[in-house]
């Protein structure tokens, strides 16, 4: 069975457990799924509301774009705990030899880029969903005001965990053109993601609070 289509309680004690997934990186992602869910969950509650019909059009195209990054963030934990598995298996190979060590060395390095994949792939994702919330509290019904906050601090944590689970595996690569590549790319989109997240937060407070 994915771990994607287990139940709630089954996943959370497979997380709990020693094994060696579902595990940050399965984490980060299905808190991102959970995010954004909530976003596509404020655009059912508006649609169709004659208070928002001025704003109809973008509701339909945020809950498109929602339901696509949902599906994608879902995939992820699955597709994150099979990179990660090569790389488990690579730390327990033999290094008692020069032969051994050097490729225990190689296997390692293609493992550890192969491990960043989805979580780079979370980091993305994550950071296009807090856009979608950063339209929608202004858009949105103000009913659900609330599960903007909730969702765009799911996104905030999942987009810092995704951030968590590359630098863990970049700090061991060699390749110093692919970690500077990596940080070029990602490390932008976290602190944008980030500031923006807050924004979002900050908003929604100043509107439960009139």
């Amino acid at each position: 069975m994915k771990l994607a289509d287990k139940t709630c309680n089954e996943f959370v004690n497979e997380l709990a457990s020693k094994n060696p997934v579902p595990g940050g990186g399965g984490a980060a992602a299905l808190v991102g799924a959970i995010g954004v869910a909530l976003s596509s969950m404020v655009c059912n509650l508006t649609t169709g509301k004659k208070k928002y019909a001025q704003f109809e059009d973008d509701i339909q195209d945020i809950l498109k774009k929602a339901q696509e990054l949902q599906n994608s963030l879902m995939q992820m934990i699955d597709e994150d705990a099979e990179n990660f598995l090569p790389l488990s298996k690579a730390y327990g190979m033999p290094k008692g030899t020069e032969q051994e060590r050097k490729l225990k060395e190689e296997t390692l390095e293609k493992a550890l880029k192969q491990a960043c994949e989805v979580p780079i792939k979370i980091v993305k994702a994550c950071y296009d969903a807090i856009k979608l919330h950063a339209e929608l509290v202004d858009k949105g019904s103000r009913l659900a005001i609330s599960d903007v906050g909730v969702g765009v601090q799911c996104l905030r944590a999942a987009i810092i965990s995704g951030q968590l689970n590359i630098v863990i595996n970049i700090n061991s690569i060699k390749d110093s053109v692919y970690v500077d590549r990596i940080k070029k790319e990602v490390m932008p989109l976290v602190k944008e993601g980030v500031n923006l997240a807050d924004k979002v937060y900050e908003k929604v407070e100043q509107i439960l609070s009139r």
